[in-house]
């Protein structure tokens, strides 16, 4: 092992994040109050053109009580990607659907619409896209297909924070987005889900699901969790807001340098930014041909010292999980992108030395085949 790693992530925590947890700390006031609500209206304000936000204690619990909110439960199916972190299908299970497992397109690894097309069926209640790696999923395609058959969309923007179609912001797009505030994406609040709601009636559905089901403290409306955020999570989260506008315009910067250090490179494949997107690049990933990918990865980390992730090496529909829900076709660029995807470092905390390494690593790594 290669004693000065890269990282693939790092988490940014400063002082000011530091300071914000004590002062919360002191003032005595630690469950969901005046910091969550500040954050949900400065977080609405930021990313989602002040569409009504809710916090909530993470992404998946976001993601659940959006499609609850939706009225998704048994007897619905919801059209999912395969090639995804598995909280996807997670949630729609947990809210008591069925999660209808669909192909990717190659390109920028998000759902086919015509391939969801061919998926609807009479049990269809919604689509649940995925803005992976950052790049918003192809946006036209998938509302032709929801307008067609009077679907609704579910947006999974948990890797997007910033991102856009068009100039439409992701999480304004479908009857509800998620964003996760995971340590590891473009910011985060330590741990916390962000639900942006097209609709009063979904937001205050929401609320109620994430709070025992009251607004009115024992008036219990319905049978509701306990997904609050905490006070503490949401002074963190309301200082990395302020920061994360320059971080993702690094990330963009650092994506640019290696697209033009490493395109061309025989096996490899940069990321592609469809027309109309704005990618905030909370990975940068690579295709690498022909089998080599977990050479190559091994051969950065052991003799380069550059950190590398593989998002997702088990597509969905083949965790043991999920299995139950496999589809009855094959998923063949879900099944190719799992063999091939390598995610290299793009954060922030990369400087233009890490930039260098990583550019040779790669460069030395690909000519020296397998």
């Amino acid at each position: 092992m290669h004693k000065d790693l890269i990282p693939a992530a790092a988490p940014l925590i400063g002082d000011e994040e530091v300071a914000a947890v004590e002062r919360v700390l002191r003032s005595g006031m630690l469950a969901q109050g005046p910091e969550v609500a500040a954050f949900e209206e400065e977080f609405a304000a930021q990313f989602a053109d002040g569409r009504t936000t809710v916090a909530v204690n993470s992404g998946t619990s976001g993601q659940l009580l959006g499609l609850l909110a939706s009225g998704v439960g048994p007897g619905d199916e919801v059209i999912v990607p395969s090639f995804t972190f598995a909280a996807v299908a997670n949630s729609v299970v947990l809210a008591g659907a069925t999660p209808v497992f669909v192909d990717i397109e190659p390109t920028h690894f998000t759902l086919d619409p015509a391939r969801v097309r061919a998926a609807v069926t009479a049990r269809t209640k919604g689509i649940m896209p995925v803005h992976l790696y950052g790049h918003p999923f192809l946006v036209d395609g998938i509302e032709e297909v929801a307008r067609e058959h009077g679907l609704d969309v579910y947006e999974d923007a948990a890797q997007a924070h910033g991102a856009s179609w068009r100039g439409r912001p992701v999480g304004t797009i479908g009857a509800f987005g998620m964003f996760s505030l995971y340590p590891t994406k473009n910011m985060t609040a330590i741990e916390g889900g962000m639900v942006t709601c097209a609709d009063e009636q979904t937001a205050r559905r929401v609320r109620l699901l994430r709070n025992q089901g009251m607004e009115t403290q024992y008036a219990n409306e319905v049978v509701g969790y306990n997904n609050r955020m905490s006070e503490v999570h949401a002074a963190v989260g309301r200082v990395q807001l302020r920061r994360v506008a320059a971080w993702t315009v690094q990330r963009q910067r650092n994506a640019a340098f290696l697209d033009s250090a490493l395109r061309g490179i025989d096996g490899l494949t940069v990321p592609a930014v469809a027309d109309g997107a704005v990618h905030v690049y909370h990975q940068y990933t690579v295709r690498i041909a022909a089998g080599e990918r977990d050479r190559v990865r091994e051969a950065l980390r052991d003799e380069h010292g550059v950190g590398s992730g593989v998002y997702y090496p088990i597509p969905n529909h083949r965790l043991p999980s999920l299995a139950r829900y496999a589809p009855a076709d094959a998923l063949p660029e879900t099944e190719r992108a799992a063999r091939e995807v390598l995610s290299l470092p793009v954060h922030p905390a990369l400087s233009a030395g890490h930039l260098d390494r990583i550019v040779r690593g790669v460069a030395a790594v690909m000519s020296a085949g397998g």
